[in-house]
C-alpha cells in the first residue's frame, strides 16, 4: 500500500478535479449519486447536499462509507473509504457553488437546506487508465497472445 504523498494519489486528487458524478453509501444498502469536490491540500471530497437526505443524515451520523468512482472521461476508477461529517462554512460553500448545484435548490445559493458534507478519505483504491487507442490496443493484444495481460494503467491502494 502506498501512502498520499506517491504520484498515485496525487494523480487521483488530480483527476477527482473532472469528475462530475460518483456514487456515495448512504446506509447499509443504500446509494446516492453525488458530485465530488476533491481538495488534496485539505485531503477532503466535499458534497453539497439538502437538508434531509440521505447523504445528509449520514453525515450528521458521522457514518464511515465508501465513495465510488467510475469516470471514464476523467480517466479515473476508485472506490475511497473515509468518515463523512457535516460541515457548516459558508466560504468553502461559495467556493464550491455553480450553477449545476443551484439547480437542486429552489433558493438558490441562499437556500435554507443547502448543506455542506465532508469525506475525510482513509484509504483508496484506484485505477488510473490512459485511455483511447492504448487501452484498445492492449485489449486487442491480449485476445491474440493468451500469454499477454493488458496493461492498461495503474492499480494501487492509497493510505491518506
Amino acid at each position: 500500500m502506498k501512502d498520499s504523498k506517491n504520484s498515485t494519489a496525487h494523480d487521483f486528487w488530480k483527476r477527482l478535479d473532472d469528475v462530475t458524478a460518483g456514487m456515495l453509501k448512504t446506509g447499509p444498502e443504500d446509494f446516492a449519486p453525488m458530485a465530488p469536490h476533491g481538495d488534496e491540500e485539505e485531503k477532503a471530497i466535499w458534497f453539497i447536499t439538502a437538508k434531509g437526505t440521505a447523504a445528509h443524515q449520514a453525515a450528521i451520523e458521522g457514518m464511515s462509507t465508501h465513495f465510488a468512482i467510475c469516470d471514464q472521461s476523467a480517466k479515473l476508477h476508485a472506490v475511497v473509504k473515509g468518515k463523512l461529517q457535516e460541515v457548516s462554512d459558508p466560504k468553502k460553500v461559495d467556493e464550491l457553488w455553480s450553477r449545476v448545484t443551484g439547480a437542486w435548490f429552489e433558493g438558490g445559493r441562499d437556500d435554507p437546506d443547502v448543506r455542506l458534507i465532508r469525506l475525510t478519505p482513509s484509504q483508496a483504491e484506484v485505477w488510473l487508465t490512459d485511455g483511447g487507442a492504448s487501452f484498445f490496443y492492449e485489449i486487442a493484444r491480449a485476445n491474440i497472445q493468451e500469454e499477454h495481460t493488458p496493461d492498461v494503467g495503474t492499480h494501487e491502494v492509497v493510505n491518506f
